[in-house]
């Protein structure tokens, strides 16, 4: 691969200067083009590649570029297939396809420098929309690898003379970077930042995303539990709780059709008055905890059973519900991160009476009527705590399953998975239980949200996947209030104690176990793949957190922070004395970094000035050797003169590197030179 590589430096150093310009031009842009591969069309993809593909072949062989009649036709057809695709020419998807197809045609439209410096600016616009599409790290390094070669083309058509080698025009180019760097930097943490995302579109709030729905139905969470992807990530103030109490709360559901939980249609807006848990009585002290949540598309907020108030969200308020359900006003489209505070030891709504208690009792007639007739059954069993605890112990007993693929259901899903089949998810469970707890009389509804998370060792976050989507019941016993009942946990407890993957292990791939063992190195925290994952996740959520979080709020609790620190003038004076201290440490620097070849220069220009022989301002070496051949010098030395200010001018302004015993040489030839 090195040969290969050094083989082609070789080649395009050879080549003429219109040629390695135009192939450098082709190389950017394709480092640009290329992240846009992952989310535009296939055939706009291979139609850039082989525009590209098309220019190089005519630079190599030195052919006349395509006529404007063969182009145009080209460039209209593509539009047209933008408009085929998108059905419109406008937005953020559209717009960028036909930037990308616009920077590839321009390609065969060059007939001026002019036309270099177009596609270049172009190249530089298209940078910033892969943030539309992806803000990760990765694309970042992507992003500013693309720059570094686009800074060192528009470097190289600069020159006008002769070009520096490439290697020391990617340097020039990469010291350009690290000198605008500091500058970036500055701008981020303190020009005025607006209210949203960090890159987005209007039509990004949109866009659909994969998350918990306001139903339940046999299959949904299961289906959604097979994705990895994050919904958010909480960090505790407080000592952390057990796995088995990290249930996070999301969606209360009340009415069954038979098939499918929803909630209760009717006046929104009036069942979110309330900022604190109505009817919250806490019996022990209070969880600490920040949540970081993924911009998701939808309003749910989640925190962990039971949160004790709404969160404060700034300018997005929040908003609970009489049954402890966290929303926010608008859905959430960017990165949102809030403070919250719950409580694992409560009392909720306790007491003799029930309000409206029969919408916690409501069951559809003539549906599921086997489960309908073994609640009543459960009636004869006394104190609801008995009815509660004989259902559990029936899940216990027979021979329940618990699994990702459940059988298919038919018109009485409840009948068919108590009675037939066995075999479910947590949906399945939590909604046959609910179903015979309303059967039985006792007050009863499902909770949606998720259970667990995994812990990241590295930076203490616990990170929370749609994996661990999961759906418990709550009943109300009186005096107690609403209890929490995780009828899956009587089925099997490992999911609550530690993780899905704990109750169900995937499969091995390909069949083969010890592969598979091989390759599910999540199940071991001490592994060498396990660890790499937690410090890449690590990172990610530290780019997540101090980058794409920065938000208003943020901004001004940084700036609020930095004026009370320099407030004083003791403050001050330690900050200016700081900068006088890098300003000098940088002179200094500076001077132990003067070219040692230059150093020899400036004596041997100081010794002739001594002696009547000084150069003369904006003299240069060659010149000056000139006027020193007519000097009554010996031989001898007019030669050691000639060839020690040859050297000099060859390593100042020669395009080739200096020779390594080249300061040996002219030290050397300075010494003659006396």
């Amino acid at each position: 691969m090195m040969a290969m590589l050094k083989s082609i430096m070789r080649g395009y150093s050879v080549m003429s200067r219109d040629k390695a310009d135009t192939l450098l031009l082709l190389g950017s842009t394709l480092l640009v083009l290329a992240p846009h591969s992952l989310h535009l069309p296939a055939w706009v993809s291979l139609l850039c590649l082989a525009t590209l593909s098309w220019r190089a072949l005519i630079t190599l062989g030195g052919r006349r570029m395509p006529s404007s009649l063969l182009v145009l036709p080209l460039a209209a057809g593509a539009m047209l297939g933008v408009l085929q695709t998108y059905h419109t020419i406008f937005g953020k998807d559209p717009g960028v396809a036909m930037l990308v197809m616009l920077v590839a045609f321009k390609m065969l439209e060059m007939h001026a420098r002019r036309d270099l410096f177009v596609v270049v600016f172009l190249c530089f616009f298209l940078t910033l929309t892969n943030f539309f599409y992806s803000q990760s790290i990765g694309m970042g390094l992507m992003t500013g690898l693309a720059v570094l070669a686009l800074l060192t083309t528009q470097l190289s058509f600069q020159y006008a003379g002769q070009v520096p080698p490439l290697r020391r025009r990617v340097r020039t180019a990469a010291t350009v970077l690290a000198l605008a760097a500091p500058l970036a930097l500055v701008l981020f943490v303190v020009f005025p930042r607006v209210q949203g995302p960090l890159w987005g579109m209007p039509s990004d709030a949109r866009t659909g995303r994969t998350g918990l729905s306001d139903d339940m139905s046999p299959g949904n969470l299961s289906n959604l539990a097979q994705s990895e992807a994050v919904v958010f990530r909480a960090h505790f103030t407080d000592p952390a709780p057990a796995q088995s109490q990290l249930y996070w709360r999301a969606i209360v559901l009340d009415h069954f059709d038979g098939r499918t939980w929803t909630r209760t249609p009717g006046a929104r807006a009036a069942r979110y008055a309330t900022a604190r848990t109505p009817g919250l009585v806490a019996t022990g002290p209070a969880l600490r905890y920040d949540v970081t949540l993924e911009p998701l598309g939808n309003r749910w907020l989640y925190a962990l059973d039971m949160p004790r108030r709404a969160p404060d969200l700034g300018v997005n308020p929040s908003r609970m519900s009489p049954e402890a359900e966290l929303s926010s006003i608008v859905p959430v489209d960017q990165r949102l991160r809030y403070d919250a505070v719950s409580q694992l030891h409560y009392t909720l709504q306790g007491g003799t009476d029930l309000p409206d208690a029969a919408r916690w009792l409501q069951l559809p007639p003539g549906r599921n009527p086997r489960t309908l007739a073994a609640g009543l059954a459960l009636a004869a069993e006394g104190a609801p705590v008995k009815r509660v605890n004989a259902v559990l112990q029936r899940f216990r007993s027979e021979p329940f399953v618990y699994t990702l693929e459940p059988p298919l259901l038919g018109a009485n899903p409840v009948d068919e998975f108590l009675f037939a089949t066995r075999a479910g998810f947590c949906e399945h469970y939590s909604s046959a239980f609910v179903v015979l707890m309303r059967a039985a009389g006792v007050p009863a509804r499902v909770v949606t949200g998720y259970q667990g998370g995994d812990t990241n060792p590295v930076d203490g976050y616990l990170t929370v996947r749609q994996s661990d989507a999961h759906a418990w019941a709550e009943v109300w016993l009186g005096p107690l209030g609403w209890v929490r009942v995780d009828p899956t946990a009587a089925v099997a407890p490992e999911r609550v104690q530690r993780s899905l993957a704990s109750a169900i292990p995937p499969a091995p791939p390909f069949g083969i176990a010890e592969l598979g063992g091989l390759m599910n190195f999540s199940n071991d925290p001490n592994g060498i793949l396990a660890q790499l994952r937690y410090h890449f996740s690590a990172v990610n959520n530290g780019w997540n957190q101090w980058v794409l979080n920065y938000t208003p709020a943020r901004q001004r609790a940084l700036v609020d922070t930095l004026t009370t620190g320099l407030s004083s003038w003791r403050s001050l004076g330690l900050l200016a004395m700081s900068v006088l201290l890098l300003w000098g440490a940088h002179a200094m620097r500076l001077r132990r970094r003067i070219d040692r070849i230059d150093a020899l220069y400036s004596a041997l220009c100081q010794r002739l000035g001594q002696q009547g022989y000084a150069r003369l301002a904006g003299e240069g070496p060659t010149a000056y050797a000139a006027r020193l051949a007519a000097a009554p010098f010996t031989p001898a030395r007019h030669r050691a003169l000639s060839q020690f200010l040859r050297c000099y001018s060859a390593y100042r302004y020669g395009p080739a590197a200096p020779a390594p015993d080249l300061y040996a040489t002219m030290k050397n030839l300075l010494a003659l030179c006396r």
